[in-house]
């Protein structure tokens, strides 16, 4: 009776060990896929984040690349036209003062956007593009670091021994870890 007692007891404190054993690969099973969908969540907010700010900012750059442009335009225009007052004909004041009106609406753009923006906020759009893909980048490294170490305590778990019998029997596979992307000595290029 001892004996069977004792064999009983033993089979009850293993099948207690398997169940929280099992149930251990399980949790940390869970975090590993959680965290893998973090990454993921990191790489799609960047996809979401880049085509947007890029276009952000190129439409203030263009903008503002446009009104530079009328500005120099006007200017180049403005100046190339001379008047003789000892002899200006009337179609030569009138050239005259639409290229000095030109020049100030190009102007009155120019200082409107100043204005609206007194950095030349195209450069603060640049560096706000730089801090959120900085941000970005920092929090798929942040994702990427976390699954990989929640990887290394499951990997780790279901390796060992006994674990590794119930791990194998129940269908727990070693997961992969992020490595370095071979292109990733090459920075990316954002163009405008």
């Amino acid at each position: 009776m001892k004996k069977s007692t004792i064999f009983i007891a033993a089979l009850v404190i293993i099948g207690l060990w398997a169940i929280s054993a099992y149930n251990g690969m399980v949790g940390i099973q869970e975090e590993a896929t959680n965290a893998a969908a973090n990454v993921q969540s990191a790489y799609q907010r960047r996809a979401d984040l880049i085509p947007n700010l890029v276009e952000t900012v190129k439409g203030y750059a263009t903008h503002e690349e446009n009104t530079l442009k009328e500005v120099v335009e006007a200017r180049a225009k403005a100046t190339a036209i001379t008047i003789d007052p000892s002899n200006c004909t009337p179609e030569q004041l009138q050239a005259y003062q639409e290229a000095q009106g030109q020049l100030g609406q190009a102007l009155g753009k120019l200082l409107a956007v100043s204005e609206s923006y007194p950095d030349l906020k195209a450069n603060e759009n640049f560096m706000d593009l730089q801090k959120q893909l900085e941000g970005t980048e920092n929090r798929i490294n942040e994702a990427r670091n976390k699954y990989n170490a929640v990887v290394t305590d499951y990997n780790s778990q279901i390796r060992a021994f006994p674990k590794n019998i119930f791990a194998k029997i129940f269908g727990f596979n070693v997961m992969e870890k992020f490595a370095a992307d071979a292109n990733a000595q090459n920075a990316p290029s954002v163009k405008f």
